[in-house]
């Protein structure tokens, strides 16, 4: 906004559209040590917390490029920017998840 603009309206500022309009299809990305079964790992976490079974066509690897680290992807359906939240909560409690976006 330039300082010649007229000032927004009261309450317009403020309100601000959500940047994921819900439902939505959701990408997660969660990294651990590439050791056997992590990407299984992340499968039947992403279970736990989702209550259904994960498709997989849903899931994706990459490995890193001295093949240390795996890096999953799992696109899921959230209803909430609650359910979002919680789903990173719980990937921030699990010891073999490094990192996660």
């Amino acid at each position: 906004m330039s300082k010649d603009s007229p000032p927004a309206p009261p309450g317009e500022a403020e309100e601000k559209k959500p940047l994921i309009e819900y439902p939505a299809i959701y990408t997660f990305k969660v990294m651990g040590l590439q050791e056997h079964g992590f990407k299984e790992y992340v499968r039947q976490l992403f279970k736990r917390l989702m209550g259904t079974e994960i498709s997989p066509d849903s899931i994706h690897e990459q490995p890193s490029s001295r093949g240390k680290y795996l890096s999953v992807s799992v696109s899921v359906y959230l209803l909430s920017e609650e359910h979002r939240r919680s789903i990173y909560a719980q990937l921030h409690q699990e010891k073999r998840v490094i990192y996660y976006l």
